[in-house]
């Protein structure tokens, strides 16, 4: 029988790992400097924000604009979510007029793709399907390829029946680079996100750079870090367990679904949370001399921690 665990999925024990730096800003607050909190849902996960500055008044329109600004990507990306974009192109293997916020990430796929020799593959989507539900894994295995993925303004095409795409292990950075462009609109300058991957601008109050941590999926702290400007994405393949008979992680390997993770944790700094969110996931399936060689082509891009 097939079992997922989704108590420590990978957003949720990043959400944990990102307290200490939350925790922090509380607890160094100066006196008479304004901390307010937001704490919602992005893409079926926790995620919070600390604003420094700010009176909870004033921080009322910007968490309105953060929401609308998250259940509008939701609306794109999730696979969860009725009729949004990523539901229509896997129901139909066809989806016209793709949004620029699809074909940015799509693009972003596909450099990921070549950069970890096909280990970043949005196509695993029927694999991870036939393996959480217990489905035929040789016909799910046949139709896992980014090469038959065709994408431009005009439409994105899975070229071969049955497949579909899964952006989780991307789109949850994207969502966070966009939310931090939103509170950028409104001259926030101080701010810690974490919507599944943490972005840090500006300083946390005093003056010091935020606080993050690297955990396991069962909460241990692995390593500090700070973070001023950047970003940061940590993957772990048994932060969920698809199956209990063989206790395969979630991220899986595109070109062999029951072949285990090279690493069991990779940490990864990056000038954005995409980036950052894209190659902690794929890392997963290098050896670490491939993990440093990938990484190494996406400019600023750096190994915080792999094991």
């Amino acid at each position: 029988m097939t079992h997922i665990n989704r108590h420590f999925n990978r957003r949720r024990f990043l959400t944990i790992s990102a307290a200490f730096g939350l925790a922090g800003a509380a607890a160094q607050a100066q006196a008479g400097s304004d901390v307010v909190r937001w704490r919602g849902r992005a893409l079926g996960a926790n995620a919070s924000m600390i604003l420094t500055g700010l009176s909870q008044t004033q921080a009322e329109p910007i968490f309105r604009a953060v929401q609308q600004e998250l259940t509008r990507l939701e609306g794109i990306f999730s696979l969860y979510v009725e009729n949004s974009e990523i539901v229509r192109l896997n129901a139909t293997g066809r989806l016209d007029n793709p949004s620029l916020e699809m074909l940015e990430v799509l693009s972003l796929s596909a450099s990921l793709n070549h950069a970890t020799d096909g280990a970043f593959d949005p196509t695993v989507q029927p694999l991870w399907r036939a393996l959480a539900q217990g489905g035929d894994l040789e016909v799910a295995q046949a139709v896992v390829g980014w090469e038959n993925v065709r994408f431009d303004t005009g439409a994105v095409r899975l070229l071969r029946p049955g497949m579909g795409l899964t952006l989780n292990g991307i789109a949850q950075g994207y969502i966070t680079d966009r939310i931090a462009e939103v509170l950028r609109g409104y001259a926030v300058e101080n701010l810690l996100i974490d919507m599944g991957e943490i972005v840090a601008i500006g300083t946390k109050p005093g003056g010091r750079d935020w606080q993050a941590g690297i955990a396991r999926p069962d909460g241990q702290i692995m390593r500090h870090i700070a973070l001023g400007d950047r970003a940061l994405a940590t993957s772990a393949p048994y932060g969920t367990v698809l199956t209990t008979q063989n206790k395969l992680g979630h991220i899986i390997d595109p070109k062999a679904g029951l072949k285990k993770p090279k690493q069991t944790l990779v940490s990864i700094s990056a000038g954005s949370a995409v980036v950052a969110d894209g190659l902690s996931t794929a890392c997963c399936l290098l050896d670490a001399d491939k993990a440093r060689s990938a990484v190494a082509i996406f400019g600023g891009a750096e190994i915080e921690l792999i094991i």
